[in-house]
C-alpha cells in the first residue's frame, strides 16, 4: 500500500546507519516493529503484579501432569 508521509530526512538517514539498513523502506519497517514490539513489552510490564501469585504452585508437576 503506498503511502506518502512527511518524514524527517535526518532521522531516516541515522536509523539507516544505525540499523545497517539499505534502503529507507527497510529502517522505516523495522523502527516500526521495534515500536510495536516495546509497547507489547510496556503492557506486560503493567499488568505485573497486578495478578496474583501462588508461591506454592508446581510448574514442574503440571508439565508432567499434561504428559500424561
Amino acid at each position: 500500500m503506498p503511502t506518502n508521509l512527511a518524514l524527517d530526512d535526518e532521522l531516516i538517514e541515522q536509523a539507516q546507519r544505525a540499523g545497517k539498513h539499505r534502503t529507507k523502506r527497510e529502517a522505516v519497517n523495522a523502527a516500526l516493529a521495534e515500536y510495536v514490539q516495546r509497547r507489547k513489552q510496556m503492557r506486560i510490564l503493567e499488568a505485573f503484579g497486578s495478578f496474583e501469585f501462588d508461591p506454592d504452585y508446581d510448574y514442574k508437576a503440571e508439565r508432567r501432569r499434561r504428559r500424561s
